[in-house]
């Protein structure tokens, strides 16, 4: 049991060292993987039921994943250094967890077109197409920001959390903002 927990430190040690490798590779997956999710036919048959709860789940995550940045935001403010890392961890668990739920999700079901009409069309698009770019940047500016702050590096980690701040606020906002205008034109099987 020491051994395994020496082995897990031993690696997360060099995750942290070599942050900038970790945070290029996770990237790269991650986005990869979302890509390739849209040219991934669906399941064809009837879905198993709790893959419908997916979305209202991966918006719950994001609910929870804009609270934790605000939460981390007004800690920072005050100079509380210790809930803010606090909040901030909740956040990426909260997020990871959502990346799960959401590439199980797309994996299973066919994608839902948008059913509604006139100037909601472009509205929603327009929040759709911006999530999607700056959900895809916002992986390595999430990473940059996290280890910087983890490794103490103060003034770098200003720098990147400048952007990325405001970035994954809109992120994890417009997240439940698509899935609030999607959901009505869910059909499952």
């Amino acid at each position: 049991m020491l051994k395994e927990l020496r082995r897990i430190k031993d690696l997360w040690n060099k995750i942290v060292n070599h942050h900038v490798r970790t945070v290029i590779i996770v990237t790269i997956i991650v986005n990869f993987l979302v890509v390739l999710l849209s040219f991934i036919p669906g399941y064809v048959g009837k879905l198993p039921n709790w893959i419908s709860t997916l979305p209202l789940l991966n918006a719950t995550l994001n609910s929870f994943t804009f609270a934790f940045l605000l939460l981390a935001l007004l800690a920072i403010i005050k100079g509380n250094i210790k809930l803010h890392q606090r909040f901030i961890y909740g956040a990426f668990t909260t997020t990871s967890l959502f990346l799960i739920s959401y590439v199980t999700f797309h994996f299973m079901a066919e994608s839902t077109p948008y059913g509604g009409t006139g100037v909601m069309v472009g509205f929603y698009y327009f929040i759709l197409i911006t999530h999607i770019i700056l959900a895809a940047i916002i992986v390595p500016l999430a990473l940059m920001s996290f280890f910087t702050g983890y490794k103490d590096m103060r003034s770098t980690h200003r720098k990147w959390v400048r952007w990325t701040m405001p970035l994954w606020l809109y992120v994890s906002a417009t997240g439940v903002l698509v899935y609030v205008m999607i959901s009505p034109y869910y059909t499952f099987n």
